[in-house]
């Protein structure tokens, strides 16, 4: 027998739910869980919430506080509560406030949202499309979703050190090409490390142009004398028993920007996150690999890269140099691009290997790495 017209126009509204929970719900009354896919801003937050498998709600907009407020309020009177945002320069406050409320909040890389290509952005656009792309991730669709990791606070204050030194010194040699410019705009030959108090005393320049140098000299001095204890500080910090010509500071670096080694399960994970895997492009029967994807953390990549070349030198048993002697050796008739190839594929093998120390699964010396 029919239903009645009412709820036979029930049925067809419900047609749009966006999981099969809300088909669950329809019969069993439950709210089910809450998602709140939230735009973050520094003044305010853009949410779009959805109550089991129904229809996201129209946006809301809330100071932080206020936001916080009725996040806890409805943590209280629902079962379970889901929350995604994207990955911005405001760091993960946000997440772990919310965790601290007993709410799964994630993470996730930032990403074009206008998948239909409508050529329109908004706030609450943007919060409903994190809403349905986590409505899909609960449900069980664990692609739905580019999570990103959430450092532990530690972890956090201890890459905070050497990223500092990295911008001290980027602003030390700013001031310092600043004074060569000046020197070389009035036909002066320029001085390097013209700032340094011998240097500086011995400078032959006029007196008005001496003047405007010794604006920026006591900074100078000062951002050296920073990035110098800065130094001594992660410096001191590396692990003993390191192979030879590693480095201090870069093996510093290199661990305090993975974290935690442990959290890979295996070589294709680290290969991706450091960015070093080649890009692809295919279809069909045409396969087509370019340059690397620079996909991860830059800093790490880069310190790599250094590191490889370093290791071309001083390092001449390790079995990735080994293998691409022929094209990294001085003096080796290979062309730029070719030795760029080579070096970014020892880089990898690098990043590899240095997990498998870390994580126990081999020694240094299984590896050619020598003390």
């Amino acid at each position: 027998m029919l239903g009645s017209p009412a709820l036979m126009n029930k049925c067809h509204l419900n047609t749009e739910l966006s999981s099969h929970e809300g088909t669950r719900c329809q019969f069993n009354g439950s709210t089910g869980v809450i998602k709140l896919g939230i735009d973050a801003h520094q003044d305010f937050y853009v949410v779009v919430m959805q109550e089991g498998g129904a229809n996201p709600k129209p946006p809301q907009r809330f100071a932080k506080q206020a936001f916080l407020h009725w996040a806890a309020k409805l943590r209280s009177q629902a079962k379970e509560v889901h929350a995604v945002y994207e990955a911005c320069g405001f760091g993960f406050t946000l997440q772990r406030q919310l965790s601290a409320l007993g709410i799964n909040c994630y993470v996730v890389c930032p990403q074009k949202l206008d998948e239909r290509n409508k050529r329109v952005k908004t706030d609450g656009l943007d919060a409903k499309a994190l809403c349905l792309k986590l409505d899909r991730f609960v449900e069980g669709n664990q692609d739905a979703l580019a999570l990103v990791r959430v450092p532990i606070e530690k972890e956090e204050r201890l890459r905070a050190i050497h990223r500092q030194r990295e911008q001290l010194v980027k602003a030390r040699k700013q001031l310092e090409a600043q004074g060569r410019s000046l020197m070389v705009n009035h036909g002066i030959e320029p001085v390097q490390q013209w700032w340094k108090s011998r240097a500086f005393a011995l400078l032959q320049v006029p007196e008005g142009m001496k003047e405007l140098l010794q604006n920026s000299q006591p900074i100078l001095l000062g951002l050296e004398e920073k990035v110098r204890a800065l130094t001594v500080q992660l410096q001191s910090a590396a692990a003993l028993n390191q192979p030879c010509e590693l480095g201090k500071m870069t093996s510093v670096v290199i661990d305090r920007e993975i974290g935690d080694w442990r959290r890979f399960n295996n070589r294709r994970q680290v290969g991706s996150y450091t960015g070093l895997c080649p890009a692809e492009y295919s279809s069909g029967n045409t396969r087509l690999q370019g340059c690397v994807t620079k996909h991860g953390n830059p800093r790490l990549r880069a310190a790599l890269v250094e590191l490889a070349w370093r290791l071309v030198r001083f390092q001449p048993n390790y079995k990735p140099i080994l293998k691409w002697r022929r094209i990294l050796a001085k003096g080796a008739l290979a062309t730029g691009a070719a030795r760029k190839k080579a070096i970014v594929a020892v880089a990898r093998q690098l990043a590899i290997d240095l997990w498998r120390i870390r994580t126990g699964r081999c020694t240094q010396e299984q590896l050619g790495l020598t003390k």
